[in-house]
């Protein structure tokens, strides 16, 4: 007997009504940092996409450093710049500081390993250096940190320079190449790496829900893409994140164009001063083929 029971249209997630392109891409770090304190599922997957785990073995993320989604938040032009990184703690025994950085400030490895080693100094009085978590900063760059060394998902330990081998497992950098996903190894795809890249670089509602389609982790951020930036406190804060970018990015420009001129000037007075050093060293010669003249019109008058 055939059924009569009418079927309820499966109902397509909100978002899909979402064309074009989007508000503000997740490169922006506030919402870089919304869409991952707002939902955990999303901040525990991405997280162990990056230490290769998975995520039924992992019981706890805990976000260590939450702010009031759309509330205002300040920064400086003078390099003291307000960071929106995003500090976890894994099942109560590994710190992970996860940081968006757009701007090319030219000092990524110093500034790096400066948050690294705060979160490193953890113990509190009297506890023992045994009791030390492991520690891990993670960094998604939208700029090549090492031009001469392109790629994808760097991991950086302290070694020994002569044997390599790794002084300590518990203080690691590691960095997320955004502009070279195409560099991706075989073990990046394999733990989703990738994905996550592209998530954080695509710039329409049509890339997303692409992504939507081939991960289901991904759907459930894509949806609070939308529901995040559907909030008009949200978005104004974005906004003021990059109208902060374009002012740093104008400042860099400046302060390059600044050391251009300044460099160009240097040449030229190099140029200069060696333009006189030949100058002076003609002149001498000159001086010395005259000297050579007179002696020789006196040997021969004498």
């Amino acid at each position: 007997m055939t059924n009569l029971t009418p079927q309820t249209p499966e109902k397509k997630p909100i978002y899909m009504q979402a064309t074009g392109k989007l508000p503000y891409t997740l490169t922006n770090d506030y919402l870089f940092k919304a869409l991952l304190q707002k939902n955990k599922k999303v901040l525990k997957h991405l997280v162990c996409s990056l230490l290769h785990l998975q995520p039924e073995n992992v019981k706890s993320v805990e976000l260590k450093n939450p702010i009031i989604l759309g509330e205002s938040i300040t920064g400086d032009l003078d390099g003291k710049i307000f960071a929106l990184d995003i500090n976890v703690l894994l099942d109560n025994r590994i710190l992970i500081n996860l940081e968006m950085q757009v701007v090319n400030h030219m000092n990524w490895p110093e500034r790096s390993l400066t948050y690294l080693c705060r979160n490193f100094d953890q113990l509190s009085r009297g506890q023992d250096y045994t009791d030390i978590k492991p520690t891990i900063h993670i960094g998604f760059l939208d700029f090549t940190l090492f031009p001469e060394y392109p790629e994808f998902y760097a991991t950086y330990k302290m070694t020994n320079v002569k044997n390599h081998h790794i002084y300590t497992d518990n203080f690691v950098l590691s960095v997320v190449n955004l502009k070279h996903i195409e560099l991706a190894t075989q073990e990046d795809r394999e733990w989703k790496t990738d994905y996550w890249a592209s998530l954080f670089k695509a710039t329409t509602w049509e890339e997303l829900k692409m992504l939507a389609e081939q991960n289901p982790i991904l759907e459930d951020a894509v949806a609070t893409i939308y529901e995040i930036t559907a909030d008009e406190t949200i978005r104004e804060q974005c906004k003021a994140r990059e109208k902060h970018v374009r002012e740093m990015n104008t400042v860099l420009k400046e302060k390059e164009v600044a050391i251009q001129e300044k460099d160009a000037a240097l040449q030229e007075r190099e140029e200069m001063l060696g333009q006189l050093d030949r100058e002076k060293q003609q002149n001498a010669q000159l001086v010395q083929y005259i000297e050579q003249l007179q002696q020789e019109l006196k040997r021969l008058g004498g």
